[in-house]
Parts: C-alpha cells; structure tokens; sequence
C-alpha cells in the first residue's frame, strides 16, 4: 500500500512555498567574491597562545578533569616517585629475551619473557587454525 502512494506522489508537483516549509534544506551559495588563491592567507595561520609563558612553565595546562577544579602545578623532579621516570625506558624485544639465559633474567623481564611468548604461540596456533 504504502508503495503505490508513493508511486502517486511522483506525478504529483509542489508549489515552491510548500516545499521550503516542509524542511528541505538547501545549502548557500558563495555571494560572487573569490577567496584568495592556494597557500592560505593570514586567516589559516594558527592563532598565538593567550596563556603566558610563565602559566605554561609552572602549571599541567589542561591536566584538570574537574569541573570546578584548577590545573595542577609543576613540582620538582624529587618531588615525583621513582618509577615514572622509567615508563619511557626501551624494553628488550621477544627475540633479544630468546638469546638471553633465562635464569639469569631479571622478574621484570622474565615476565615479559613469558608474556610475548605465550602471544606469539596463540598467533601461530591461530595462523595454522586458518590454513586449515
């Protein structure tokens, strides 16, 4: 039913009013003035800061998850723990692990040992899985 309605609503014209009160939307055409050329102009250049260099150098800009809270301050390097210093440090590949002796291995790397070994077998296992 609601096929052939729409199949009589094809032969069916509109007035002009009718269609611009119904919602259709339309989009706006340039007013006849050209933008400048390739390259962008003052316009695209980033905007500069309006935080001074002082606020940036002693407060986490943009560290704040509370609504009425304030950004947080910069402390002093001894101020922080140990361990966040060496969440950057490179830590060995599964294959530099393999090479090494694993009782002579360190907890820390032996977990990790176990770890990307216990992966890599699961993604063999699932390879062979899919071949088949």
């Amino acid at each position: 039913m609601a096929l052939t309605y729409i199949k009589s609503l094809r032969n069916v014209s509109f007035p002009k009013e009718v269609i611009q009160i119904g919602g259709c939307r339309t989009f706006a055409v340039g007013g006849g003035k050209k933008k400048g050329g390739k390259g962008g102009g003052a316009s695209d250049a980033p905007k500069a800061s309006s935080i001074s260099k002082e606020v940036k150098a002693s407060t986490v800009v943009g560290a704040n998850i509370l609504k009425d809270g304030a950004d947080p301050k910069v402390l002093a390097d001894s101020e922080y723990p140990d361990w966040l210093w060496h969440l950057l440090d490179k830590r060995p590949a599964l294959s530099e692990l393999r090479r090494k002796d694993l009782e002579s291995l360190p907890y820390d790397d032996l977990k990790r040992f176990v770890k990307l070994d216990t992966r890599a077998r699961i993604k063999e296992n699932n390879s062979i899985k899919a071949k088949n």
